[in-house]
């Protein structure tokens, strides 16, 4: 049997190029010269005789033969990786790397919690979080590149049939107001009183705020309604407007629990009325799944999820899923 056509060298740099857009950025972003770049370029040519690159534009541009060995070379690079990943799993926790993913909100107040608790249990294990929309978190969960991951939004249809979806947790959406104002005193507010009120948000244009829409839309809320004194673009932001006095906000209970704590906003319950949403955990059957990954979902997860919920037996099919969906693209 001939030697490969390329290295596997010679597919970080291509992955490179392709992903910053030149052959001196990618040369900076993998810590080699420029001229070594263009000549591993110029021999992996060479040797597939075939251009990889169109030069004609400022942009390096890949080809149509580009375009096929960087799909083809983010395959081989990943289960690369995870080949890596079950070598060192042989050391039973004493190393090794655990990937979790994580849409906004659950990546910026759930997950830092739940990889403090694992860290403290395994130390020596290194842990990544990885927070994109939950449309880029499901694409890594499906291509290897994370280990698991929970989101709180719509899952791409396409990867429905090759991820596990499991309901993992309800995220509850509290409606907070400043701690002086009147509707705190109650101790709770009707829904026609929510059209009273000023509220703050993030942009119209963010999926985070479309998907709460649709979350209070299917409690009757209708937020079309609603007067909005500002739009901003962080849940940070939403809260520190709301201790201010400018406004009421509706977000996650996961992001507000240092805030009531501490007493300085007010949550207000509205009669007959609980806004929740479905968190889901995901995950790629047909990988790997390192001890660590193992360790985190039997000993981490079951301690933030809803009462009842067990991994091994709720897996929802593409249709179930449905039923669940919130119709967002993602969150």
């Amino acid at each position: 049997m001939s030697d490969l056509p390329f290295t596997l060298d010679q597919l970080r740099i291509l992955k490179a190029i392709a992903a910053e857009g030149s052959f001196k950025r990618a040369a900076d972003s993998l810590y080699v010269s420029q001229p070594a770049v263009s000549l591993q370029v110029q021999n992996l040519e060479r040797q597939l005789d075939v251009p990889l690159f169109d030069r004609g534009g400022r942009r390096a541009q890949l080809t149509e033969a580009g375009h096929l060995l960087l799909s083809y070379g983010e395959k081989i690079l990943s289960l690369c990786q995870e080949t890596c990943r079950a070598i060192e799993d042989l050391q039973n926790l004493q190393g090794g790397t655990l990937i979790v993913g994580a849409s906004q909100t659950t990546g910026t107040y759930l997950l830092p919690r739940m990889i403090g608790m694992f860290r403290q249990k395994y130390p020596d294990v290194a842990v990544q979080l990885h927070v994109h929309s939950t449309r880029r978190t499901a694409w890594s969960v499906a291509n290897g590149q994370v280990d698991l991951a929970i989101i709180g939004g719509e899952i791409p249809g396409e990867l429905a049939e090759s991820l596990e979806i499991v309901p993992y947790a309800e995220d509850e959406l509290a409606l907070i107001l400043p701690t002086f104002h009147p509707f705190a005193k109650l101790e709770t507010i009707q829904k026609e009183d929510l059209y009273k009120l000023q509220f703050i948000a993030l942009d119209s244009q963010s999926t985070i705020r479309k998907v709460i829409d649709q979350v209070l839309a299917r409690c009757e809320i209708d937020t079309r309604r609603f007067k909005f004194e500002m739009e901003l673009n962080s849940i940070e932001a939403i809260k520190n407007a709301v201790q201010s006095g400018l406004g009421a906000a509706f977000v996650s209970t996961s992001a507000i629990a240092k805030e009531l704590q501490m007493g300085v906003l007010h949550r207000t319950p509205i009669e007959g009325v609980v806004v929740k949403r479905t968190l889901w955990l995901i995950v790629n059957p047909n990988r790997y799944r390192s001890k660590a990954a193992e360790a985190f979902s039997q000993e981490i997860l079951p301690q933030f999820a809803t009462p009842g919920w067990n991994e091994d037996t709720l897996k929802l099919s593409p249709k179930d899923l449905n039923e669940y969906r919130v119709p967002s693209t993602e969150y």
